[in-house]
């Protein structure tokens, strides 16, 4: 982990003061969209880690094409030790400073970013969508973060990790991801059960 990396942050009591919740959101989001654009301040990222009064604002992308998504998990080579060996469903990571250089457009340049940074992928994006805003507080890591969920749909199963001494990652169906996702901590179940599932009726 980067001590000194300045990361996007929002005060907890603004971005919850109507109350909080354990799950993906998926309505009223433009509504905490403008709450994170008009309130977001840049912090040392050591100093926010273990303080829950900010929430760090985290895009999370889910890639699928056709029937599989992208899955990958976090090796031992990782900086964040606290996900190693746990399944993710999301490429994302923390917004920053560079992300910055217009204040409009900074949520989406930030996911494209963080996914430019880690995925290799040979075909076209067809479609982008922020499907929903998760929150669990359940664990102290992600009791800190908060995560913008974005659906990319591709037209090619061409895609990999770049940091392959990190993590390592494959495209699978919604059965063998069901079966990896479950027994998993953090948010990979939480967006399986509450988005993902719709997929297998």
């Amino acid at each position: 982990m980067k001590e000194n990396e300045k990361v996007l942050v929002v005060p907890r009591n603004i971005i919850f003061k109507e109350g909080s919740w354990r799950g993906v959101k998926i309505e009223n989001l433009d509504y905490y969209l403008d709450l994170i654009r008009s309130n977001y301040q840049f912090k040392k990222r050591g100093e926010v880690e273990k303080n829950p009064s900010f929430q760090q604002i985290i895009p999370y992308i889910l890639f699928s094409f056709k029937d599989k998504f992208f899955l990958y998990k976090y090796i031992k080579g990782a900086g964040e030790k606290r996900l190693i060996n746990n399944y993710q469903l999301g490429v994302g990571g923390h917004i920053n400073l560079i992300d910055a250089k217009e204040k409009e457009g900074i949520l989406e340049r930030a996911a494209m970013r963080e996914w430019n940074e880690e995925i290799n992928y040979k075909g076209d994006i067809l479609s982008k969508k922020l499907i929903g805003i998760l929150n669990d507080d359940t664990r102290p890591v992600e009791k800190v973060h908060i995560g913008l969920i974005y659906h990319f749909i591709g037209d090619s199963p061409e895609i990999s990790v770049k940091e392959t001494n990190n993590m390592k990652g494959e495209l699978v169906d919604l059965k063998e991801l069901r079966r990896r996702v479950e027994n998993t901590g953090g948010w990979a179940p939480i967006v399986y059960k509450e988005y993902l599932l719709k997929f297998l009726k």
